[in-house]
């Protein structure tokens, strides 16, 4: 599957979107963006860019003190799901009780949705872990968790915020290869925040770049790198010069911030 910035119909519009806190302190200014259906698009810029702060904002968990959302084709059951930098699991409750906590919450028995939690651990490689907690899982295991929990109610769109930055190189790049697999298979709309151009790179068919002071939109890349990928594409030097361009653009981003 090639990649295709504009395939997708838009299904987001960010319009001069602004967020500013009680504290005074002024976290977004007039973002504009589109997220076309299907994107896996990424987030990408310095520390107090706004990046969470956006996502958080399209998750509906945050309002914008000024500008507008416009949803496009997000109608009756469809769902938005949300991936935390932590796992944010339940330490008491079994893998299994956590990845139905969504589907619990919305009336659905343990019964009833035993098929869906199966799969959905099937999927994200955890089947015969279902009776596990938390303890006893490694961090890559309870990302893995925590992601079937958030596609078991097969949202339209998938919001991470830095899910893998916690994890060390191995674990990250094979979570990042499963992730794409799950994009492929599922076909919904991912939207993915992270300090890494190289995972940016490699993850996404947009790269946005953002700036701080205040978080504002400085660039977008577009990775017109076919799909699927592979460790022959993160070995390619296609992927090499991509990523030096989107490093570039952010050193670009964060000496913008600087002189603000």
């Amino acid at each position: 599957m090639a990649a295709d910035t504009e395939s997708g119909a838009p299904l987001l519009l960010l319009r001069a979107v602004g967020k500013t806190f009680s504290n005074g302190v002024k976290a977004l200014a007039d973002v504009d963006l589109t997220i076309r259906e299907g994107d896996f698009l990424s987030l990408v810029g310095p520390s107090g860019c706004g990046k969470s702060t956006a996502l958080r904002i399209i998750a509906g968990l945050s309002m914008p003190t000024s500008g507008t959302l416009q949803w496009h084709k997000i109608l009756g059951d469809d769902r938005v799901g949300f991936v935390f930098q932590e796992p944010t699991l339940l330490p008491w409750a079994s893998v299994f009780d956590n990845v139905w906590l969504p589907l619990r919450l919305r009336g659905v028995s343990r019964r009833q949705a035993d098929h869906a939690v199966r799969m959905m651990l099937e999927r994200v490689h955890l089947a015969g872990f279902e009776h596990a907690v938390p303890r006893e899982l490694s961090g890559g295991m309870k990302m893995r968790v925590s992601i079937a929990r958030a596609l078991v109610t097969k949202p339209r769109v998938l919001l991470m915020d830095e899910p893998f930055a916690a994890l060390d190189e191995i674990t990250r790049f094979k979570l990042n290869d499963d992730l794409l697999e799950l994009w492929q298979e599922e076909r919904f709309t991912a939207v993915f925040v992270t300090h890494s151009v190289f995972e940016s790179v490699f993850l996404s068919n947009r790269i946005v770049v953002m700036a701080a002071r205040p978080g504002r939109v400085h660039k977008e890349l577009a990775v017109t790198a076919p799909y699927p990928r592979s460790e022959a594409f993160r070995t390619s030097a296609d992927y090499a010069a991509l990523c030096r361009r989107a490093s570039g653009m952010l050193a670009e981003a964060i000496d913008a911030g600087t002189r603000r």
